[in-house]
């Protein structure tokens, strides 16, 4: 029996700090957390290293940007993360950065 979207996710927003955390089935490959930093104003290296600390082992963090954030690459790798980096529209870049 498949699942409808709605029944297979629950959002819950956090405006202030732009991160919306997804309650998820475990068969699906939708991040527990998505943030957007196209949204954030200034720099972004805080929000994103915040959003990181909250994941618990296996989660994942869906970062949205306008570039394809190579420093950070380094940053999170060194930290024991794992990423992939897709480009869904010119523009944009998601990178997926799961913990463990």
């Amino acid at each position: 029996m498949a699942l409808e979207p709605a029944e297979r996710h629950r959002v819950k927003e956090y405006p202030l700090a732009r991160l919306s955390v997804c309650m998820h089935r475990e068969d699906t490959e939708t991040p527990d957390r998505r943030l957007d930093a196209r949204e954030i104003d200034g720099e972004p290296f805080d929000e994103i290293v915040g959003a990181l600390e909250d994941l618990d082992e296996g989660e994942s963090l869906l970062l949205v940007n306008s570039f394809e954030p190579v420093p950070l690459y380094d940053v999170i790798e060194a930290r024991g993360f794992q990423h992939e980096t897709a480009t869904p529209t010119p523009g944009e870049w998601h990178v997926t950065i799961t913990k463990g």
